[in-house]
Order: structure tokens, then sequence, then C-alpha cells
């Protein structure tokens, strides 16, 4: 198999019958198998084909994670186009940036983001036909005409595909024979925006072979088990991440996805998820860490509120299997395992299975973590309640997966071993070869190493060199062999001295210290000391100032920085961080980061050129106070939790 195509076409052979898709409906799931996966993207082809739409031509995809945003892309593949998946979290200006950039003729929207496609319709410097992927309200047909817009001219319903499709490729099956037979492993399958968290966003394109490279090895590697998985879809499939080990390894070991009921918007998708899971019954998860964070605390609160025996068992439960686990890879001593079996087994017995059950449903196995880095707090904690969560790194430029932490393998901590068809190296500076241990860039080469930038001839020889990919991320391999990433280059403290530190490596300090601070980001632009902006976990922080008795703002903050002083010593943060980079000051700030407001990415990264922007007056009054007990603070706290 070196294209998409051919895989799914094997997986239709294989899998048959099997559920592939399932989005729910009024009073059902809705099923779509590996076979109709096949014919129904085939119509769909059928009907570009028929349009006369020259290969290689660009259709953007912005909806929600649904079978049409599957069987959409595989039509647009199977016509020779080149899918653009764009994320639902963008802003109508970076709708149209994408647009214009990659210049789409088609343009295929959800019903629930139809209104924000509209919104940025003035600013594109091409009309793109659109396709509705749902059916639309009367209110969404009533707008679009009165744009001047008319059904089968300017947009066409999802469903009028299908039929349209079927027909002419019923009558001229020579049309999509042909196309078929012209696809070539090298072609472009999708070009994939970046987030910009450094700047402008560039188009990558990634090929068939680059899919189909990575999305076998990294099932191969994971040992997924052929015709038996099924997921409840939770990332936005335009993410890397799920877009390859979802919907393509989902088509290579035949996976069932179950798509989180999107009927309502976004806010509704938020509250289907707890419901979703447990009527699908996942066997595995896909996360990035701001989600497992979600889990993580909703199963603290959850027996918190049980209070009594309950709570005491699962903490000491938890902080049993911490011990006993170790760091995943190297087993305690039989002195340790022994002296905390006995909490470990009854809260497995007793507590654990039940509160499993009650949030992930009856067949979680595992889940596989990816976007950014994952807090070893979050490793252990799941490890030990028994829901492990297996690190990985990836970068889209390498469609996406590098390495990944498996059942088989894995050591908290670390991004897990190289895939068996990556050749993964650290370089120095000067280009020769880092030792173990020693951090230097992360170069890539392997077949899902991408084509290049779309139209940006520059960042392309910027990142590609002789065929392998300079990431620009940092790293460095252990003596196990296990891969540590500890930051991007160009995302790097710099103070007055022109020395560079990785943030990750304070920010994953502070996170380390407890479960008081919520996000963190750690800034030193040529400044003197390094500072932290970082906003509370709201409900840690009131149960510990009533633990306390603590009822005002000036005790909170002596409570807070206590704690937050603690990232200085390694036993608690994890990892020891150099005096000259450790911060003494932090300001609480009482927004959160979130996609709303810009301040973090689809992939729920923090986009720290704009929270420097966003904030940079209450930065340069950090270094004027070089205070935690300023005013600012003092309000934040108090409106907080003092009111």
């Amino acid at each position: 198999m070196n294209t998409i195509i051919e895989m799914l076409e094997w997986s239709a052979r294989r899998y048959g019958d099997r559920s592939y898709l399932k989005i729910k409906g009024e009073n059902r799931w809705n099923e779509t198998s590996f076979r109709q996966a096949d014919d129904l993207s085939s119509a769909a082809a059928g009907w570009f084909l028929r349009r006369g739409t020259p290969r290689g031509e660009r259709c953007i995809i912005l909806s929600e994670g649904s079978s049409q945003w599957v069987l959409g892309e595989l039509a647009v593949l199977k016509a020779g186009l080149v899918s653009v998946p764009l994320s639902i979290q963008l802003l109508s200006e970076e709708i149209a940036y994408r647009q214009n950039h990659s210049r789409a003729a088609y343009f295929m929207v959800s019903a629930n983001l139809l209104p924000k496609l509209l919104q940025s319709l003035e600013s594109f410097s091409a009309s793109p036909f659109i396709i509705l992927l749902d059916e639309p309200g009367q209110d969404q047909i009533e707008k679009l005409n009165s744009l001047g817009m008319t059904e089968g001219e300017h947009y066409i319903r999802w469903k009028e595909i299908l039929t349209q499709g079927r027909e002419i490729v019923s009558g001229k099956p020579e049309l999509l024979k042909n196309s078929l037979a012209e696809i070539s492993p090298d072609d472009t399958a999708t070009i994939s925006y970046t987030s910009g968290t450094t700047g402008t966003p560039k188009g990558i394109m990634l090929t068939h072979r680059n899919y189909v490279a990575n999305s076998t090895a990294a099932a191969d590697d994971f040992q997924l088990p052929e015709g038996s998985a099924e997921t409840l879809v939770i990332l936005p499939l335009d993410h890397s991440f799920a877009h390859t080990v979802v919907i393509y390894a989902g088509i290579y070991k035949g996976i069932t996805l179950w798509f989180v009921d999107a009927r309502g918007g976004s806010s509704r998708m938020v509250r289907n998820i707890p419901v979703n899971l447990l009527e699908a019954q996942p066997s595995f998860l896909l996360t990035v860490p701001a989600l497992s964070g979600n889990f993580m605390k909703k199963i603290q609160q959850g027996v918190r509120e049980k209070g009594g025996l309950v709570s005491r068992l699962f903490d000491a439960g938890i902080e049993a299997g911490i011990a006993m686990i170790g760091d995943g890879y190297r087993r305690p001593s039989l002195g340790v395992r022994l002296r905390h079996a006995l909490p470990f087994f009854l809260a497995r017995t007793l507590i654990f299975p039940a509160v499993v059950k009650q949030v992930f449903g009856s067949r979680i196995g595992f889940c596989v973590g990816g976007g950014a880095i994952l807090e070893v707090k979050q490793q252990e904690f799941f490890a030990a309640l028994g829901v492990p969560v297996f690190q990985g790194y990836g970068l889209t430029e390498a469609t996406p997966v590098i390495c990944t932490n498996t059942p088989a393998r894995h050591k908290f901590g670390s991004s897990g071993s190289v895939l068996h068809n990556v050749d993964c190296k650290i370089i120095r500076e000067d280009g020769s070869a880092a030792e173990t241990g020693e951090t230097g860039e992360l170069v890539i080469t392997a077949p899902s190493v991408m084509k290049g930038y779309y139209r940006n001839e520059e960042a392309s020889r910027e990142a590609l060199h002789n065929g392998s990919l300079h990431t620009g991320d940092r790293g460095y391999f252990d003596e196990d062999g296990f891969l540590y990433v500890v930051g991007r280059q160009k995302a790097l403290l710099i103070n007055p001295s022109g020395e560079k530190y990785p943030p990750e490596e304070i920010e994953e300090a502070v996170i380390n210290t407890g479960d008081l601070f919520d996000q963190v980001m750690a800034y030193c632009d040529h400044q003197p000391a390094t500072t932290v902006l970082l906003t509370l976990n709201r409900e840690a922080c009131a149960h510990a100032f009533q633990q306390e008795g603590i009822e005002n703002a000036d005790d909170a903050l002596e409570y807070l920085n206590k704690e937050f002083s603690s990232c200085r010593d390694p036993e608690v943060a994890g990892k020891k961080i150099p005096l000259m980079w450790t911060p003494k000051v932090f300001e609480i700030l009482e927004e959160p980061f979130s996609t709303e407001n810009g301040l973090l990415n689809s992939t729920m990264k923090i986009v720290r050129h704009k929270v420097a922007t966003a904030y940079e007056e209450r930065i340069r009054q950090i270094y004027e106070d070089n205070s935690v007990f300023n005013s600012r603070n003092r309000e934040t706290i108090t409106n907080l939790f003092f009111k």
C-alpha cells in the first residue's frame, strides 16, 4: 500500500461491513461501514470529476469531526485534489488568510461553522464553491440567497453530491477509474496550516506516502489490534495527530470511530463528551494535555465530593500506585513495592474501577497523548489509576508521529522510542552528532517527512536539508534510548548575555509543585530574571484556602508563594532548574488562556507571542515591582476568592 486510496480499498475488502464511522442522529448512532466509506467517497469523487476540476486543486474543510468530514476528504483525494483541513477555532481573518493563501476552489463547511465562513467571505480574494456537509436550516439558505448565491451554481448540499455522484460513477465509471490510476504516492494529499505560535502560518504539504508510512508505523509500533478497537474522536480532525492516528490508522487497523455529538455547536459538544464516552465505550482515546488534565480534575473533584473513606482510600491508592510503578520503565525495589502494596491493592479493587467506569466507560485500556508535553504528574496519576496516558512526540511536518511511549515500553517524562521507520538524530549547533544525554536539535529522516511548505520555498529550504527535517525542537536521548523533548529553539528564554533556556522546563517544574497552578508561561526576553505568568486552579485553591483557614489576599499570596517556591526543589519539581533561570516572581492572571481569546491555539498550546503582546504592560510592571505581593496580584486574588 503506497497511497491512501489503496489503503482504503484494502480495508474495505478486509473489514467490509465492520463499522468505521459513527455519528449521532436523532434517536440512534448512524453507522458507515468500511465498505460503505469506500463506495460513498467514490460517489462524491465522481461529482468533483464530472465538474472537470483540475488535479491538484484545493478543497478546504471547516467542520467538527463527523462522518461527512472523513468521507469528504477521501472523496477529494480520489478525485486527485488536495484537502486543506482548518481548525474550527480560527477567527474570520485567519480563515480568510488560509483561503487566500491556498487559493482553494471548494469549501466544505458544517452548518455550525457556516456563519463563520459567511463572515469571512468579504475578505476572500476569490469565492470558492461551497459544499454544505450538514442539512442547512431555512434561515441559512435564505442568508446564502441574500448574498446572491444560488443552489447548484454557488453551493450544494452533501446529500445532493452523493445523489449526483452515484449516477455519474454508474454512467461513466471510467472517470473514477482513470483518476484513481493517476494517483501517485508523492502526490500532495493535504495542506495543513501551522497554528502560527511563532509567526505567520505555513501550509505543510503532506503526501499519500507520508500518511501511509506514518499511520501504519505508528499503529504497528503501538501494537493496536486489528478489527476490534473503538475510540471516541474528541480531538478535532484538522489536528495532525488525530488526522493520522484517527482517520488513517483507523482505516489500516479497522478502528471504529465515534464522533462527539456536535449538534448545537461547540459549547454543546463539550457537554456531550461525558455522555458520548459512556455511549461509545471506547477501548482507547487520543488526548492532549489540556484534555487529560480536565479528566484528572473531574476525577479528583468527584472523589473529593464523596469525601470520607472513599476520598482517603483513593488518595492513598494513587500515592501508593505512583510509588509502586516508579518511572514506568524500571520497577522500584521489592521493599518499596511491598510497603505500598496494600493501599494500592485496596484502591484498585474497591475504588478505581468504579471511578474509571463512571468517566471513561468499562472498556478503556489506555490513552495516547500528543500535541504538547504531558506533565509527569498526569502520567503518574493515570498510570496508578489503571488508564495510562502514553506520551508521544511529533510535528505536522513529520505527519506527525516521530516517537511514542507504548504499553510494551514506556518511561514517564520521556516522549518514548522513535518509530521503526524514522531516524532521529540529535545535532549540535556546529552540525556534529550529540552524545547520549546531550541536548541538541532534533533532525528527522523518514518517509513521513513533509514535501515542503506550500508557496514558501524559503521556509522549505530552511526546514529541509537533503530530505531531512530540521525540527527546530531541542531534546536528547537517555541511556535507555528514550527521547526527551525540552522545547522549541525559537521559544527559548534569552537573558541579557544571550544565553538561552527552554521555558517548558520551568513551566513543568511549576506545574509539578501541586495542583494549585493551572496554566503557566515562563517569560524572559533579554531580561535580568525569569518571571512567570500563571492562572490558578480555582477549585484546588479554594479547597486549600478553606483547609488552611485563609481569609484574605495577603495570606493567600503567602501560601501560593510558598507552593511556587518549591519549584526550586528538584524532589518536588521533578527536575533541577539552573539558579540563573529559576523564577522568583509570578503574576496571577484572572482570565485563563483559551482558544476564544486567541492565547491557546487549536491544539491547546500557548501562543507565546500573543500572550507577550496581550500582557505587555503587565510584564513591564512585573519587572518594575519585582514582587509577588503587588497590588495586581492582591486584586486578582480578592476578585477570585474573597469578594
